[in-house]
């Protein structure tokens, strides 16, 4: 007898519908054929002892399992429930007219229990635009798919539960999720915020015009001055996700499997703090199958890379071409997928190996050349996709002690969100444009124009500081953004004088 239930696999972050064809006839042979990898082919065992330990037997005849489409290789471990409901509809040991309604996915235990899957989200919308009439998966994962409407979203804990559940013994509730009371409930619930922070104004004001244009930030300074507790409160003063934006970073987290338990959607902006060891794959992602990497599970949000010039090169190398195209493309021989990659580059550094180069208290060890070859390890491509440079210093000791509370994230966050309105304003017949940040050549001749004392400001400044020719199109940047802090229609001599003080690692005399 010939049976079709169905499940899913991940392309990327979405999916495509996997149909599992069991035949039972006769012989005593078991093939599982459709391009599995070990871990699908192991299922056959995890199956045999959850359906032994559920009190239900393996048919002992000749069953053939095919999961199409035969071409596209089928991953993990989450076919088993599919698989099982199969071969038990097969073997009329439950009803079968039902088994084809649902989409079913979940691994098996020994004991029969229903183990979470990853990608449970862009499943349950696959689900619904094929039509299916519910999604049936382990219970852990059903918050996450109920986020889908008009769909009903079934989870269990067992597979006994799914078994009675096609016999019409048991009634599986449907998961309910009121997606935007959920969204809105934790819209701005963040662990860290800018009012705990002492001192530090000139830095928190730089994070602030960052978060307002959207622009790339370097920390650089001694150990201990703060780079670290400054740059993990940036995301509370980011503008709010929208529930587009939200939908699309779950998809991610959920793809990798990185949704916290029982977690349906993600509402606050993530940030991403990978350690330097980390590989080119799992910065960027991919591997033998692709999977997302560090910097699309910052998307919408922010990657943290502390001390800089400890990663590989050539993992901060693979970085350039996402940071631009704000997508990261995996191609292997028999497929390509693309994942995004729309994130804020926050790094930190110390000034050099030993930390204290241009600290005002202790003097720094360095031998002659090592700052300058410490900072070589970082390369101009790189840094010229940075655009506010902004040093660290330690705290004084009467900051440190004054109990008066400092400005809190909510209040920062009004004058960026005020900001980034009339960016968008601004950049509303551009598309993929939608800060300051993110201008072209083209646009910034014509929306950063300078008047006369602007001009010679900003000529001064090079010719003075020594500042390179790279930082002229950032500081522009950056000043048209300090403008629209100050609901500015002109970019004014003092906008440009505070943009051309954030250029610190582009003065030719800096670390030498």
């Amino acid at each position: 007898m010939l049976i079709k239930t169905f499940g899913s696999t991940i392309i990327g972050i979405d999916a495509i519908t996997i149909t599992v064809e069991v035949n039972i006839s006769r012989g005593a042979q078991y093939y599982l054929v459709g391009l599995p990898d070990s871990a699908v082919k192991e299922s056959q065992h995890r199956i045999h002892a959850a359906l032994a330990n559920s009190g239900y037997r393996w048919p002992g005849k000749g069953i053939t399992v095919n999961m199409a489409p035969a071409d596209l290789r089928k991953e993990g471990s989450a076919y088993d429930l599919t698989i099982a409901i199969g071969v038990l509809a097969a073997s009329d040991q439950i009803a079968k007219d039902k088994a084809g309604d649902y989409l079913i996915m979940g691994e098996l235990s020994l004991d029969g229990g229903l183990q979470p899957i990853k990608g449970a989200l862009p499943i349950a919308i696959e689900a619904r635009k094929q039509g299916f009439k519910g999604f049936i998966l382990p219970k852990e994962n059903a918050k996450e798919a109920a986020i889908v409407n008009d769909l009903d979203v079934l989870g269990a804990e067992t597979i006994t539960e799914v078994i009675d559940f096609f016999n019409g013994k048991l009634i599986l509730k449907p998961t309910v999720v009121n997606t935007r009371e959920e969204f809105y409930s934790s819209l701005s619930m963040y662990e860290f915020d800018f009012s705990d922070v002492k001192g530090q104004e000139n830095i928190k004001r730089a994070l602030e015009i960052a978060a307002a244009g959207g622009h790339n930030v370097i920390l650089i300074g001694p150990p201990g001055a703060g780079k670290t507790m400054l740059a993990k409160r940036l995301p509370s003063i980011l503008p709010p996700l929208n529930l587009y934006e939200a939908l699309e970073t779950t998809k991610i987290h959920s793809v990798s499997g990185k949704l916290a338990k029982d977690t349906s959607l993600i509402s606050v902006r993530p940030f991403r703090s990978p350690h330097h060891t980390i590989s080119d794959a799992g910065l960027v992602g991919g591997g033998t199958y692709p999977h997302p990497g560090e910097i699309s599970l910052a998307h919408n949000g922010v990657l943290f890379l502390d001390e800089l010039p400890e990663f590989k090169r050539t993992v901060l190398e693979v970085m350039r071409q996402p940071m631009e195209d704000r997508i990261v493309t995996i191609s292997r021989a028999k497929m390509s997928v693309e994942y995004p990659a729309s994130f804020m580059l926050v790094a930190s550094m110390n000034p050099c190996p030993c930390g204290y180069y241009n600290h005002p208290e202790k003097d720094c060890s360095c031998a002659p050349g090592i700052v300058q070859r410490y900072l070589n390890k970082i390369s101009g491509p790189l840094l010229d996709r940075i655009d506010i440079h902004v040093e660290v210093v330690p705290v004084p000791f009467r900051e440190l002690s004054d109990d008066r509370k400092s400005e809190k994230s909510e209040v920062i966050r009004e004058r960026v969100v005020a900001a980034r309105k009339i960016q968008e304003k601004r950049y509303e017949g551009s598309k993929g444009i939608y800060c300051n940040a993110q201008m072209t050549s083209k646009q910034l001749r014509q929306i950063c124009r300078l008047n006369e004392t602007g001009n010679v400001l900003i000529k001064n400044a090079m010719e003075k500081l020594s500042l390179s020719a790279r930082a002229y199109d950032r500081i522009l940047k950056v000043s048209r953004t300090i403008a629209d802090l100050d609901s500015s229609e002109d970019i004014k001599p003092e906008h440009l004088a505070e943009a051309i003080q954030y250029r610190s690692l582009d003065r030719e005399n800096w670390g030498v």
